[in-house]
């Protein structure tokens, strides 16, 4: 069974909005895209709130789809994913990684 990674998260303050999303089509979703133990991934930029006119409490959200687990560990450990790991945690303030499961 696939397990879901939702990723929540804004930009640490400072952060060029173009320079996060640019870094992200060019080197994050490529390079997780390409991990065996990944299905699918997504980076999702929020536009608000349904029925409401505030923003969204996060700007971001992540989706990403994972066919093991125990793999992706592995996966992670690469110097490549620990470079593109580091190059993130540059851009997200705090991010919220939430796994989830169908029901």
């Amino acid at each position: 069974m696939a397990t879901m990674i939702v990723v929540l998260f804004n930009l640490k303050p400072g952060v060029n909005p173009s320079d996060y999303e640019q870094w992200a089509n060019t080197t994050d979703l490529p390079t997780v895209r390409d991990l065996a133990s990944v299905n699918q991934f997504s980076v999702l930029r929020t536009t608000g709130l349904l029925g409401a006119d505030a923003p969204a409490p996060y700007q971001y959200v992540e989706l990403l789809e994972v066919n093991d687990m125990e793999k992706l560990g592995a996966d992670v450990s690469s110097e490549t994913m620990q470079r593109v790991a580091a190059e993130f945690q540059q851009f997200a303030d705090n991010p919220q990684f939430i796994l989830t499961e169908s029901i």
